[in-house]
Parts: C-alpha cells; sequence; structure tokens
C-alpha cells in the first residue's frame, strides 16, 4: 500500500489529518478518566519541540524516557522525533547502577522521568552521569522542574522551523535506542531507524482488521519494542489509546474503557484463566457441569479445522450460557487480544478463540522491531500453536542447525557502541540471527521451539529443550514458575516456584498448617501433591525428557529479585546461582 508516512513523526499527523479523534490519548487523573483530542495534541507536542530547541538539543542528540504508559510519553516522543532526536525509552524499575550503565552509554543530554521515586534514583546518579544536563518530571506535586516548563508559545516562525527540521528527518536515521534488559550482563542499545519501525507497522497493519471509532487498553511498557510499535499502529489506524493505571487495575479498566483490542504477555493471560477456573470450581450443581463443559469444548477448538454442525451447535450453546460472562469482565467489546514476549500455551489459545475472544499470538526481537510473525483473523491466518505467517516484507529462513534468521527492511541498525557484537548477530548476507530454533509447519507457520543458547545435553547426550517443558508445566494452578536444569547430568530437574495463593488455598482445604512459605514447601503432603503434579504432566514428554527431581522454592521470582527481566523471561544465571544449594541437592 502506498502511504505518506516515512518517519515516526508522519503516524500522529496521517491520524489529525485522516480522522481525528477527540480522545486520541486518555489516561486517568485524579480518579477521571481525561482525553487529549488530536489537534491539541500535535500542538503540545511542537510546543515541547520549541522549548527543546531553546535548552540546545541537536539533531542526533539522545533523551531519555523513563516512564509509565501515559500521554506524556507520546508527546516527548513526538516532540524529539520530529526535529531528529533520538528517543532513548528505558524500564521505571531497574538498579542505579542499570540506569548509569545506559544514561552513560548513550549520553542522554535531557531525562524525563514520571515520578519522585524515579526522580530520586536519577539525582542520585547524576554525579556519575556527565552528559546529563537536566532532568524533567512528569508528576505534579514535585517541587523539581516541570516538563511543562518546556511549553512554549508557537509563532509562524517557529512552526515552519520546526517543519523545515522535520524535512530533514531521514527514514534511515536513528529514531531510538532500545535497551534490551538481557538475562546476561549489561543491557544492549538497539540502534532503530524510522524506517525500521514504519516498516514494521505498516507490514503488520492487514494482520489486525481494527480502525475508526475503537480504542485500545495499553499496559505493557512502552519503553519495551511491542507495545510502542503496537501504539504506533493503533495511531495510524485512528484507534483511541486508553492508558491502564497500574497493572493490578487492569481489570478495573477493562470495564470502564471496554477496549476492541489490548496486547499482553502470555503470563497475565495465564493468571486471568487461572482464576476463571477457580470461580469455575466454586460453582455448584448443574452450573458446575454446565462450565466444565464449556471449557472442555474450548479447549478441542482448532480454527484450522471443521469439527461438523453437532460441535459447531454446543460451541453455540456455550458462548451463550457460558463464555459472554467472559467477554463481559474484559468489557463486552474485545475484538481480538495480541500475545507476545514469550511463548503462549495452545490451550489460552484455544479456549479464548473459541470464546469469541481471539488470542493472535506473534513472535519477534527488539532487534527486528520487533514484529517478524504474527496469527490474525485473515482465512487460514490462525494457526494454534504457531506464531502465524511471517510479515511479507521479510525473508525468514531455517538454518541447517534450525536457527531462525531474518532479513527485511525491519532489521536493526545494530547494536549501539558494539560492532563486534553485531557481526556476531547479523551475517555477510544482511541476515539476523534470532537464537531461536524453529520450523515452517506447510511451509509458511512459524513455530518456535526453544531458544538456541537455552537448549543443553544431559550426560546421555540426549537435548532438553527447557521452554518447551517449563510452558507445560505452568499449566499446573500449583505452579507460578519453573525453570529446568540439568546440563551435563543424568536427567533433567527442576526448581520449582509455587503460585503460593493457590497453594495456600489447597493447604486450607487439606487442614495443613504453616506459619511461613519455608515450612509449607518442607510439608510432606505438600511434595507429595507437587511430585503428583510433575508425574502428570511429564506424560507429554520422552523419557529422557522428564524431570525425575525437583525443589521447591520459598520465596516469588520477581524483576526486582534478579529472578525475572522486567518482560517476566527466566535470568537463568541468576536463578542457577541463587539456588545452586538445592542443585546439589538434585544432583548430590
Amino acid at each position: 500500500m502506498t502511504t505518506s508516512v516515512k518517519i515516526l513523526s508522519d503516524f500522529y499527523y496521517h491520524q489529525l489529518k485522516n480522522h481525528p479523534k477527540k480522545d486520541a490519548f486518555t489516561q486517568k487523573e485524579k480518579g477521571v478518566w481525561v482525553s487529549m483530542p488530536s489537534d491539541k495534541f500535535i500542538t503540545k507536542a511542537t510546543q515541547i519541540s520549541k522549548g527543546l530547541l531553546k535548552l540546545g538539543v541537536e539533531k542526533g542528540d539522545r533523551i531519555a524516557v523513563i516512564s509509565n504508559n501515559r500521554t506524556e510519553w507520546h508527546l516527548i516522543d513526538l516532540a524529539v522525533q520530529q526535529i531528529g532526536i533520538v528517543n532513548v525509552p528505558i524500564y521505571p524499575n531497574i538498579t542505579e547502577e542499570d540506569y548509569t550503565y545506559i544514561l552513560n552509554d548513550c549520553g542522554a543530554k535531557i531525562v524525563f522521568v514520571s515520578d519522585v521515586a524515579i526522580l530520586k534514583k536519577i539525582l542520585n546518579i547524576q554525579p556519575k552521569t556527565p552528559s546529563v544536563e537536566q532532568v524533567f518530571i512528569f508528576n505534579e506535586g514535585s517541587s523539581h522542574t516541570h516538563y511543562s516548563t518546556l511549553v512554549e508559545e508557537l509563532l509562524p516562525a517557529d512552526e515552519e522551523k520546526i517543519k523545515s527540521l522535520m524535512g530533514q528527518v531521514n527514514e534511515d536515521d536513528l529514531a531510538t535506542l532500545i535497551y534490551t534488559s538481557g538475562t546476561t550482563g549489561n543491557p544492549k542499545g538497539v540502534m532503530l531507524s524510522h524506517k525500521n519501525l514504519v516498516s514494521n507497522v505498516l507490514a503488520s497493519e492487514d494482520r489486525l482488521p481494527l480502525g475508526d471509532d475503537q480504542r485500545a487498553l495499553s499496559f505493557l511498557p512502552l519503553c519495551h519494542v511491542f507495545e510502542r510499535m503496537l501504539d504506533y499502529l493503533y495511531i495510524y489506524k485512528s484507534i483511541s489509546i486508553y492508558y491502564a493505571e497500574a497493572i493490578d487495575t487492569i481489570a478495573d479498566n477493562l470495564k470502564e474503557v471496554k477496549p476492541h483490542i489490548f496486547a499482553t504477555v502470555p503470563r497475565l493471560l495465564e493468571k486471568v484463566y487461572d482464576k476463571i477456573v477457580a470461580k469455575g470450581g466454586e460453582l455448584t450443581g448443574i452450573k458446575k457441569s454446565l462450565f466444565f463443559w464449556a471449557l472442555e469444548l474450548g479447549l478441542e477448538y482448532d480454527p484450522m479445522k471443521n469439527q461438523g454442525v453437532w460441535y459447531n451447535l454446543k460451541l453455540k450453546i456455550a458462548n451463550k450460557i457460558i463464555f459472554n460472562k467472559w467477554r463481559e469482565a474484559l468489557g463486552n467489546k474485545v475484538m481480538v487480544i495480541v500475545s507476545g514476549g514469550a511463548a503462549l500455551q495452545a490451550r489460552l489459545a484455544r479456549v479464548f478463540t473459541a470464546a469469541h475472544i481471539p488470542i493472535l499470538e506473534g513472535y519477534g526481537l527488539t532487534e527486528t522491531s520487533p514484529v517478524i510473525a504474527v496469527n490474525s483473523l485473515l482465512p487460514g491466518g490462525m494457526n494454534i500453536g504457531t506464531v502465524g505467517i511471517p510479515l511479507s516484507n521479510l525473508d525468514v529462513k531455517i538454518a541447517e542447525d534450525g536457527e531462525i534468521i531474518v532479513k527485511g527492511p525491519s532489521i536493526m541498525k545494530g547494536y549501539f557502541n558494539q560492532p563486534q557484537l553485531t557481526k556476531e548477530v547479523i551475517d555477510e548476507q544482511g541476515y539476523f540471527h534470532t537464537g531461536d530454533i524453529g520450523m515452517l509447519l506447510e511451509g509458511k507457520y512459524l513455530k518456535i521451539t526453544d531458544r538456541k543458547k537455552e537448549i543443553f545435553k544431559t550426560s546421555g547426550g540426549k537435548y532438553i529443550a527447557p521452554q518447551v517443558m517449563e510452558n507445560k508445566f505452568k499449566e499446573s494452578r500449583f505452579i507460578e514458575q519453573v525453570m529446568v536444569v540439568g546440563e551435563g547430568e543424568k536427567m533433567p530437574g527442576a526448581f520449582i516456584q509455587p503460585d503460593f495463593s493457590f497453594l495456600k488455598e489447597w493447604c486450607g482445604k487439606e487442614g495443613i498448617k504453616y506459619t511461613t512459605n519455608e515450612e509449607m514447601i518442607k510439608n510432606d503432603l505438600v511434595i507429595k501433591c507437587y511430585k503428583k503434579e510433575i508425574e502428570r504432566l511429564n506424560t507429554d514428554f520422552s523419557n529422557y525428557e522428564q524431570v525425575k527431581r525437583f525443589e521447591l522454592v520459598s520465596e516469588p521470582w520477581t524483576i526486582d529479585g534478579g529472578e525475572l527481566t522486567p518482560t517476566l523471561k527466566l535470568k537463568r544465571k541468576n536463578i542457577l546461582a541463587k539456588y545452586q544449594h538445592l542443585y546439589q541437592k538434585i544432583y548430590k
């Protein structure tokens, strides 16, 4: 399709020209949803552009944004992108050491923060970050400089100057530096150009048949390329963006906003599903029977198969009497959910799609801007258990060792200040090596099987793909997180972090007394319960893959604790080091 969009700022102007919105961006302020229309948004962003130029910021300079999802995030994004400044979004929940490393590595001149907690961290490290000249805050109520002080009155000459600067921004210019959270070592700054992101948005457009007069709820971090790319797509398609207040308010915000679309990570969907099943388990009599009858129907759903008139009739009844309540809980308007960031359990895609809440699983990396492939609602576009058909502007191949390699306009320019690392992942033919193992089913549907670096070999020479196993084990209500271990050992073992809220309920029903998590997981009945669960889940795997020994851990794995990345992936090296005593116990 032909489009006038070449650089990121064009998305915002495209919306204003083609379908301006009264609620282009909406967020809660003092308990009330407050919207900013397209025209006012662009005017304010341009006023900020003038304020930044007055501070002496020039094309190619870097500014950092450390914030939750909010309208101000995009105001700053447009303000900097249209005058050729590089936006460096940073997670709000990392350490001062990481902030110091990133700000120094990118040489950020100005830092925008959302709140006082982040402000304190940045002010603490400012003596160690000499490039940072000024820090601005979004939230009101602080004595520190508010970002609104950058808003300058626009004169005709100012508008002409900014328009001229916008014309000087080239699609191959660096638009953003995104520092990958990484499971080991310092984060790497991924250099993405305007063309990288714009090409990815435009190539993904037909996968989401949405548009005017529809709403999206946004809650995955905008500093992550997945949500950011989707926001650009929403803006381009004139979908109104509503920002959730926080992760723990999503359930309420869904009912208030009634979105047509939102993006999520599999772990959140797993929690939603577990809560639904738990509520179904509390029902009695015919209501309980009907609930689990509908659930079983949903788990059999397959969009690639015609299961006949009788199955379709039963599913229609299930949707009318059971699944309608699921849709109501999500606001009753959801047309599609996009899942990314990690592998989605196939059962979730089946049951939610059967309930007229289609979940489209996609796949990509920060280095690929990010989408490589994604399922769609187009005919033959959804194949559950795969991540869909690769985008039409990408050349996706499976290398001899099974690794997925990709070439196309959305492949990053490279890692900032790290040319050697760039050479290690982008070969001489221009193919980016993803580090993921996969296959193309029927020659077109991409299926991910594991991370190349995470596959390990037992002492018997058998290969173990831990992610596949971990994803299966997390289907258990008793398991919140699990890490499969055992490289060079006789058989795989596992560290298991229980779902403590569910386990406490179970202990209450079983009359098991305890005072701490530590005491609870040492109880013989609890250990016996987990052995039974692992035995049940092991049946999906070959004998050499089955987990024969495991250890329960007493602490929840968290981002702050260092066990999880900000996108909730396992930091395997950290976990292995932390539980070395348990590893020795498994393989004594």
